[in-house]
Order: C-alpha cells, then structure tokens, then sequence
C-alpha cells in the first residue's frame, strides 16, 4: 500500500518507519518543513502538497501535536482524500468523535503509549473502529498495533485514561516541588521523602527531565484529558490545572538537560 505520513516528528517518523517495515511505502509532505524533519523523513517519498499526497494514498496516519488534530483533519477533508484516516493522536473521545463524524466509516481511532517505537516491546499502538483489524495490518517492526474493538473512540479513550496517570503524576510531583519551593521548605520536603518517602526525589528528578523538552506538547493533551473526565461526569479540573502547569514549562522545549531546578525556575518565574 502506498501510506500517508503526517507528521514525521519524533513520534511519527518511528510510526512511519514501522509502516515500512510493513512492506508498505510511505509519503509526507516536505514543503514547508525544516531540515531537521526532513533528515528524519529520508526513508520517506516526498509530496508537494497535502493535495498531491490525499491522491496518492490509500490511507493516512496522523500523529501531530493534540492541539493541531482538528485542523490537521479538516486539512485533509479539503483536500479531497477519501481513504482510511487513522487519527493517531492524544485526543479526548469527543474530539475523535467529531472527527470521525468527517470521514465517516474511513475513520479509525488510535491512541499510542511508548515512547517513539525504536525497539520491540516498548510502544503500542491501540486501535479501534470498524476497520481497525485493516489498519492494523499497516505496521511491523518494532510498533506493536493492538485492536480494542469496533467502538469508534475506545482508542481514545483508554490513551486519555493512561496519560492522566503517567503525564498528571508528573504534573503533580512538579507542583508539589514548585509551592515547596516558593513556601521556603523544599529542602525540609525532601529530608522528609528521604525518611517516609525514598523514591519520591528521584520521581522527581525523572518527572523533570522526562517533561521538560516535551511540556508544550503536553498543554493539550492535558486539556483533551480534563475534558475526557468532565465528559464522563467526572471532575475534569485537576487535569486543567495540570495543563497550566505545563504551559509554564514551555520555554524549555529542545532542552533535554534541563534538571529539577530548571524546571521549578520555569514554573515559579511567571507567579502571579
């Protein structure tokens, strides 16, 4: 099959890799993308335009930042594509929805947990729709494709359910050091964690740099999650808060060095 990429960023190059190893060839779309992105492209076709890939394609597989599905879905609509969409992306169940409602029976829900897919059992990929069995039979190598069922946003949804924990945690570890901090007693916390806590410090550590770089792509998905919650009649505001606190991070993207003193000066620099 002849595939759509879009975009291979960090992510997506390893999702597009992994369609290679499927046998399949994969497309993107150059114009417009930095060099950087297209040194990680290199095993890709490149297309001119989002047109001349929809027409070349018999499918599509969007992993862009959650903020940007929307318009990355309707881009592809106006661009005349009538394949199967997987949408690939952290959203919540009734942003997959809506979208879904665009492409109709050619949608297909995903949600990734892993990091990129660079080695065998790190990264699934979970499917859901009535042509998720299809899609799967898009991916080799080190991705692991897993079909939920045919319910259009369980893929969504269980990504939103893991993301709370694994990103949120994250988020409440760093806030807990942030008030510590700006209260005067962060080195009293931390001579208690040592006692009562042992591993909390060292979480700490990992949730700082395992964040970091990465924080402003956070922003939206810890939105779509809060939205998640409120949708299913559960408190959506922790999230929420979790999405501010990442927004304050931003200025660390493309820092993979900044540590736990970085990240608290992040945050605690723009108090109001």
């Amino acid at each position: 099959m002849k595939l759509g990429l879009l975009h291979p960023g960090e992510m997506g190059v390893s999702i597009g890799r992994s369609m290679l190893a499927a046998g399949h060839e994969v497309l993107w779309v150059a114009t417009g993308r930095s060099a950087a992105t297209a040194d990680r492209a290199r095993d890709f076709a490149p297309c001119e335009n989002l047109q001349e890939l929809a027409a070349a394609v018999d499918g599509i597989c969007s992993v862009c930042p959650p903020h940007a599905a929307v318009d990355q879905a309707r881009e592809v609509i106006d661009a005349g594509f009538t394949g199967v969409y997987l949408d690939a992306n952290a959203i919540a169940p009734d942003t997959a929805a809506d979208i879904a409602d665009w492409f109709g029976t050619q949608y297909v829900d995903g949600g990734i947990i892993g990091p990129p897919a660079e080695k065998t059992g790190t990264t699934r990929l979970y499917l859901s729709g009535a042509r998720a069995g299809e899609v799967a039979d898009w991916f080799g190598g080190a991705l692991d494709a897993r079909v939920l069922n045919e319910e259009i946003t369980a893929a969504s949804t269980l990504k939103m359910a893991y993301a709370a924990y694994t990103k949120g945690s994250s988020a409440l570890l760093l806030a807990v050091n942030a008030l510590a901090e700006a209260g005067g007693v962060r080195d009293a916390l931390v001579a208690e964690w040592s006692i009562s806590q042992p591993a909390v410090e060292k979480r700490s550590e990992m949730a700082a740099k395992g964040t970091s770089r990465k924080a402003w792509r956070f922003v939206g998905e810890m939105e779509e999650i809060s939205a998640t919650f409120e949708a299913l009649g559960l408190p959506g505001e922790f999230h929420a808060g979790a999405a501010k606190l990442y927004e304050r991070m931003a200025g660390l993207k493309d820092r993979p060095s900044a540590d736990l003193d970085d990240v608290l000066s992040e945050i605690l620099k723009n108090r109001r």
